[in-house]
């Protein structure tokens, strides 16, 4: 590779870490070209970009950005692909489906919201984080449940106090 394609793959990979908040280091080297075509459909599917990279390119990447990447550094050995995505937990759940038929991939590492986390053993964990759009709903349903509770007495009220009246307009009748 010529040191022109090396410097524009860098300038690629430093305009992706810089817009994307949320992306996966991640090893899925065993897998035959069938799985790995596979993996790439779900990618797709799930709004996911996955791309293979050299580590010394990432690294050079990740040190042109003005984020915390240091941690992540120790993880890039080996084959690396990365996948990049809007919501934080995404990936994750997309790797524990795939992993049903699977062994890989291997979470390597990731980067969400400004937090790194190392290894596959926090599979579980990024699967649980709450996607920025999950964490708004959550807040606007619990705004509109005092307001749900005051208008469901105040209809229930109406309903009751309509009752009395026709029943004391049938007495007097």
């Amino acid at each position: 590779m010529r040191k022109e394609e090396k410097k524009k793959l860098i300038d690629t990979l430093t305009q992706q870490l810089t817009e994307n908040n949320n992306f996966y280091v991640t090893d899925i080297a065993a897998l035959n070209a069938e799985d790995t075509s596979d993996l790439r459909r779900l990618s797709f599917k799930n709004g996911i970009q996955l791309v293979m990279v050299k580590n010394t390119l990432l690294r050079k990447a990740m040190e042109n950005v003005d984020k915390d990447f240091t941690e992540l550094y120790s993880t890039l050995v080996g084959n690396t692909a990365v996948m990049f995505s809007e919501a934080g937990n995404v990936p994750a759940k997309m790797i524990k489906e795939f992993r049903k038929n699977n062994s890989k991939p291997i979470v390597k590492g990731a980067f969400i919201e400004e937090t790194c986390y190392i290894g596959d053993d926090q599979l579980d964990f990024l699967v649980s984080i709450k996607s920025k759009d999950e964490l708004v709903a959550d807040i606007v349903a619990l705004l509109q449940s005092p307001v749900k509770n005051v208008v469901s007495a105040l209809q229930s009220g109406g309903n009751t106090l309509t009752g009395i009246l026709k029943t004391l307009a049938e007495k007097e009748a």
